[in-house]
């Protein structure tokens, strides 16, 4: 079996379960133990699992990596994924560009040939990326500034983002779960990605693979209210029906 569909299976073992072991993983996927503690050990690093010794456990629903360590993982898939995204926003367009990694990437894509743009972003580092460029006029939202990443959340930003109302909202997401739930670490973001989904024409959700099956404690909504899906495998069949039953495309980068 091929890394990435072993990763969600034992994901999923370990939602269910609450508890697997190293010995368990070894027999059902027949590989080696230096293997399964290799696959526990990246699934920890992303906050998929909590990582004990001789298995695996749920991990902590209130504790997000650093913006430093989600900056540099999948970085080419991020920039895969952004790619893909930006080829279905035409010039002149208006969008939302929220917190995140994958939506810093979707900037720097946007820099490259497009024209005419109008960004209303909560984010600090999207608004440094885009800034330089003539041809997009960049509105950033006051608020709190949240030192560890330059987002930009509180009842000001909260009011600033209800103010437009855009053609796109580009959002990212800490996890999606097996039943379509987007889940998010901080209460306040959350707010905010709420208040660009429901101002926006069409909403953008771009994620890579490490997000499907990942536990956050604080729920956004369905993934049904996203009118695409961006990302760089196949998601979970769970996710995929959920898809499929309203419809919503899903432009995996290649």
């Amino acid at each position: 079996m091929k890394q990435i569909p072993r990763h969600q299976q034992i994901i999923e073992l370990v939602t269910t379960q609450g508890y697997v072991s190293t010995d368990e993983l070894v027999e059902r996927f027949n590989v080696s133990p230096q293997t399964i503690r290799r696959d526990l050990n990246e699934l920890a690093d992303e906050n998929k699992i909590r990582r004990y010794h001789g298995g695996a456990t749920i991990p902590l629903s209130s504790e997000n990596t650093s913006y430093n360590t989600r900056k540099s993982h999948n970085f080419s898939e991020k920039d895969q994924i952004a790619e893909n995204l930006v080829r279905h926003i035409p010039d002149g367009a208006t969008l939302f560009i929220d917190i995140g990694t994958t939506p810093e990437a979707v900037a720097h894509a946007l820099n490259k040939k497009h024209k005419q743009l109008r960004v209303v972003t909560n984010n600090i580092n999207v608004a440094t990326i885009l800034q330089p460029n003539p041809e997009i006029r960049v509105i950033l939202a006051g608020g709190e500034v949240r030192d560890r990443d330059g987002g930009i959340i509180g009842e000001a930003t909260l009011d600033f983002i209800q103010q437009f109302r855009l053609d796109f909202g580009i959002i990212g997401i800490s996890g999606i779960d097996f039943d379509g739930s987007l889940l998010d670490f901080d209460y306040h973001e959350v707010r905010i990605k709420q208040a660009i989904i429901e101002n926006s024409r069409s909403v953008f959700l771009a994620v890579d693979h490490s997000k499907f099956g990942r536990n956050a404690m604080v729920k956004l909504g369905s993934i049904t209210q996203i009118h695409t899906l961006f990302t760089d495998n196949q998601p979970p069949a769970e996710i995929q029906a959920l898809l499929d039953e309203h419809n919503i495309p899903c432009e995996v980068a290649l």
